[in-house]
């Protein structure tokens, strides 16, 4: 089939939708379908690659590291009729999520969105950040999940979650996975010497941007507190971001400094080493809506430390392959950081691998098997380009009827949430 994948974030920026887009193109490709990322233009594209089709974008949206599309090509209808679309699956319900939308409605194609993102989360982005705004959001990208043939929510309780929140539409849950085997030749100790870290550390890790949504200034905190008790640690911090510097000062005011390291992005490899390099991965972050990060971790057999929050309880097992800490207290997440530091060579040993086997139930192979179950029932008969006036005047009248619906869907979420009246209450 040929499957067209709208997205506000791509390679090569670094973040869970943009990997996750990545990652089932992929797989998707080595089965035999067609897949065409439309996703915004961010600095240091590969000019050589192929079965994306760029759109204008404004670089480094409020200072943040984040394009923001302008949904307007004059290249993407005749590359539409070039691929000839069977599913629009769309990955966020604003800008390029709304393209998406009169897309599908135009030309009588199915609309899958992935809900990947707790959009009021990030709301900071945005300079008239309020509660009004955070609750505009939810109730707009709530609609627009209505407007949907079909869901995915990233886990369990994020499909609990939308449901709550008045998604009625058909709801799949359905994970990124992750291909474990890559990481089994990953050399821990490469890493270790590259970056002038300890072989006999014990070394705690976290990997992806640095920015305010993923409770680093928590993180950093706590990690900071157990290190000034244990001289032989050291952290790990891949990525960046805006809170990168908040961090490296914290390090630094606490003597700390030289037992950061901080190599900025890594991919491929350098990536995979990283992971497999630290006896820990440490997590603070409550925004996610599953944390691929986690599941990635694991796939290099390291065992987790992270908050009990939405997207990381249905992978880290308390006490078997990881830590769940359940309150947001720093030193309940020391004392998870110390539990394990504790552990003998054979513990350690059994929470590897359990971490490990854990990763292995949420196979990319098998997440993408999910997927294309689910497209299926949705395939209408093959769509075919007619150019009669019948056809050009329905065309018409269903975008006509897509962009009503995205006006009343505006309207309606602006509504709901300046209502002081009668407040919707969402769970957190």
């Amino acid at each position: 089939m040929n499957i067209i994948m709208f997205t506000n974030t791509y390679l090569p920026h670094v973040g869970g939708v943009a990997r996750s887009v990545a990652a089932f193109s992929e797989e998707y490709r080595r089965r035999g379908h067609k897949v065409l990322v439309v996703a915004p233009t961010f600095a240091h594209v590969d000019p050589d690659e192929k079965n994306v089709l760029r759109i204008h974008a404004l670089q480094n949206f409020n200072g943040s590291d984040f394009s923001v599309a302008l949904p307007f090509s004059g290249d993407l209808t005749e590359q539409l009729d070039a691929f000839r679309p069977d599913i629009v699956h769309s990955h966020h319900p604003f800008l390029l999520g709304m393209t998406a939308l009169r897309l599908a409605r135009s030309r009588e194609l199915p609309l899958v969105f992935t809900h990947h993102t707790l959009y009021e989360r990030y709301t900071h982005y945005v300079p008239a950040d309020s509660q009004v705004l955070k609750r505009f959001v939810i109730e707009l990208a709530t609609r627009y999940a209505n407007l949907s043939s079909l869901v995915f929510a990233p886990s369990r309780s994020i499909a609990e979650l939308l449901r709550s929140r008045g998604v009625t539409s058909p709801l799949a849950e359905l994970p990124t996975g992750v291909s474990a085997e890559q990481f089994q030749p990953a050399d821990g100790l490469a890493a270790r010497r590259q970056y002038g870290i300890p072989e006999d550390a014990f070394l705690l890790g976290h990997l992806g941007r640095l920015a305010a949504e993923k409770n680093l200034d928590f993180l950093a905190g706590a990690v900071v507190e157990f290190m000034l008790k244990e001289e032989n640690s050291h952290f790990l911090l891949v990525g960046s971001g805006p809170s990168e510097q908040a961090v490296k000062s914290l390090f630094q005011s606490r003597g700390l400094a030289e037992r950061l390291h901080t190599p900025g992005t890594l991919q491929g490899e350098a990536q995979r080493n990283a992971y497999r390099a630290m006896d820990a991965f440490v997590f603070a972050s409550t925004s996610e809506t599953q944390g691929m990060v986690l599941t990635e971790a694991m796939a290099g057999g390291t065992p987790v430390i992270a908050l009990d929050a939405n997207g990381t309880r249905e992978v880290v097992e308390d006490r078997i392959n990881g830590c769940l800490v359940k309150s947001a207290n720093a030193a309940e997440f020391v004392d998870a950081i110390a539990w394990l530091h504790q552990q003998g060579p054979e513990q350690r040993q059994a929470l590897r691998d359990a971490a490990l086997q854990t990763a292995k139930t949420f196979s990319m192979e098998k997440c993408a098997d999910r997927a294309l179950a689910l497209y299926q029932p949705l395939l209408k008969q093959q769509w075919m380009i007619d150019d009669s006036l019948y056809a050009q005047w329905m065309r018409l009248r269903n975008l006509i009827g897509a962009q009503w619906d995205i006006l009343e869907g505006v309207t309606s979420a602006a509504g709901a949430a300046f209502n002081a009246t009668q407040p919707r209450s969402f769970p957190p």
